[in-house]
């Protein structure tokens, strides 16, 4: 009967020790086991950083039908990308695993962390040009401006006519009251 001394001392203390440890021994094992395939992926050019990173080529962009920007970024203000980043919270939030216990935490602080966590998702994915919504509700803002900035002539000739009108009437009513005053004076 031959005999590993390694294997069989591990194997020995291994039954001789709680279950309890056991579990927390495994767990921690592979956290570090994630930890090393997530620092492996980004090592190698496929992990998350990279991905998004890739959004900012064209290819990706033309993938996700919203190349033809008439917005540029750059000139776009920074409200507007940030109401995209708390629109695409509420959707990555609902994209998230809910049992995610073993990373996030248990209870209303593991439920902070992950709304932290889509949080920064959906911040970086709206900063990489996200999803067209900043683009598109800028754009409009920018439309309405500009037509407000253009007098409608039949619209201005009824509002002046309406403005006369209420002036003619308050002046109506000052002047007759006028009178009224004076004699019971």
């Amino acid at each position: 009967m031959a005999i590993s001394p390694p294997s069989d001392l591990v194997l020995d203390v291994l039954r001789a020790a709680d279950p309890q440890d056991v579990q927390a021994a495994q767990a921690k094992l592979k956290a570090n086991r994630a930890a090393f395939a997530a620092t492996s992926l980004a090592a190698a050019g496929t992990g998350f950083a990279t991905t998004i990173d890739l959004l900012d080529g064209t290819e990706s962009r033309a993938k996700l039908s919203h190349n033809d920007k008439s917005v540029k970024s750059a000139e776009m203000p920074e409200e507007y990308r940030k109401f995209e980043a708390s629109i695409l919270q509420n959707f990555v939030n609902s994209m998230m695993p809910k049992d995610s216990e073993e990373v996030y935490g248990k209870g209303s602080a593991g439920e902070f962390w992950q709304s932290m966590m889509s949080e920064q998702i959906a911040e970086q994915i709206s900063r990489q040009g996200g999803m067209g919504i900043a683009e598109q509700v800028y754009s409009q803002s920018l439309q309405k401006v500009r037509n407000e900035a253009v007098p409608n002539a039949a619209t201005d000739e009824d509002s002046r006519n309406r403005a006369m009108s209420m002036l003619d009437d308050f002046q109506r009513k000052v002047f007759d009251l006028a009178p009224t005053e004076r004699s019971q004076a």
